[in-house]
């Protein structure tokens, strides 16, 4: 087994949690935020459902730069939770396929984040699917979580039962 298919149970794991919390959101909050400074959930539903397109980027390119021009990119807002599902849900499984048929050798290649052309961080591709990728999922997906919470909204079991579920789901 090579090194991106053995990543694929984590990243599946770590996607199907993500993809719980998601369907969560109540339609009727996509506007709210916690703080003036914060994302509104809409904005975190946005960026969750494309942080997984960043894989199939990262292996296809050597490097990236988020902010051409010095204005950073951004995704088209989602307008409903259900477009939020769908661009997940594609941009899942395209990631999954990536990752599945990136050689050993190509994962160990660096890859390079620019902003307005300058150098954000160099790694190995592999260290991006983990750090950048699933970790950066994780921290927003946490992030979600407390706006729900926040919203009565039931916090879904993720790692184990939350206040909410009792028991694994």
């Amino acid at each position: 087994m090579g090194l991106g298919e053995s990543m694929l149970p984590e990243f599946d794991h770590e996607m199907a949690n993500t993809r719980r919390t998601l369907e969560r959101i109540p339609e009727d909050k996509l506007d709210w935020k916690p703080h003036e400074k914060s994302t509104t959930m809409g904005g975190l539903a946005t960026h969750l459902s494309n942080l997984a397109s960043w894989a199939v980027l990262m292996i296809d390119k050597d490097e990236f730069d988020a902010a051409p021009e010095g204005q950073p990119l951004r995704a088209k807002p989602v307008e409903s939770v259900q477009e939020a599902l769908e661009t997940f849900d594609k941009n899942v499984a395209a990631a999954r396929e990536a990752i599945k048929g990136a050689s050993d050798e190509h994962l160990m290649k660096t890859w390079t984040l620019l902003a307005a052309g300058r150098t954000i961080f160099t790694q190995p591709r592999a260290g991006v699917l983990r750090g950048f990728i699933m970790n950066h999922t994780i921290h927003h997906r946490a992030q979600l979580s407390v706006y729900l919470r926040l919203n009565d909204v039931p916090v879904p079991s993720l790692y184990g039962p939350s206040a909410d579920e009792g028991a694994f789901m």
